[in-house]
């Protein structure tokens, strides 16, 4: 297990697009555990490697119902319904707005052994699928408030204690509660 430190809101690496995974190797395997054992120890639903520091388009989700990892995902959009519900992120703590997505969409992209991956995703997991997906293109959930609640998020996030800190990194442990592995990842260990 390897646990990771979170980068924050003003790292430049959030607001890069990472690059395609081309090689599917054991540091590509590596990267998938440290996610997720990040992700666990934050408490998050999912995290994707910018936030670790790693450029690369990777991500690793679980919502309770589903969980895994994604690498060079892609979504379509299903449908025109949308959702609208809470959202926060791993490298903004502290800054929690309803944000309205779509509400499925179908997804593609491939496993760390390279195979290919393809499932349909509703509801949170939909939501999971695109603010990761967000991350991995350097868009952060705070983009995609409606301007009245960005406003509130942004005089929330100035007056947050590690923000006016100056701080760029924190400890997985300090971000959020730790919620358990589920059972399915506890088997895969």
């Amino acid at each position: 297990m390897t646990i990771q430190p979170v980068r924050l809101f003003g790292d430049p690496i959030l607001r890069a697009r990472a690059a395609e995974v081309e090689t599917f190797d054991r540091e590509v395997r590596q990267l998938v555990t440290d996610l997720t054992d990040t992700m666990y120890e934050s408490g998050g639903v999912g995290i994707a490697a910018p936030q670790i520091g790693v450029g690369l388009r990777v991500f690793v989700y679980d919502t309770g119902d589903a969980q895994g990892h994604l690498i060079n995902p892609v979504f379509e959009v299903e449908g025109e319904q949308t959702q609208t519900g809470p959202e926060g992120c791993l490298s903004i703590p502290g800054v929690r707005h309803d944000v309205t997505r779509p509400l499925t969409v179908q997804v593609s992209g491939v496993d760390m052994d390279g195979n290919p991956v393809r499932f349909r995703a509703e509801g949170l997991l939909a939501r999971c699928v695109q603010h990761e997906t967000d991350h991995l293109d350097g868009v952060l959930f705070l983009q995609r408030l409606e301007p009245d609640l960005r406003k509130d998020a942004m005089r929330t996030l100035r007056e947050s204690a590690w923000f006016t800190r100056g701080i760029t990194v924190l400890a997985a442990s300090e971000i959020g509660n730790r919620r358990a592995p589920s059972a399915a990842q506890e088997r895969s260990r």
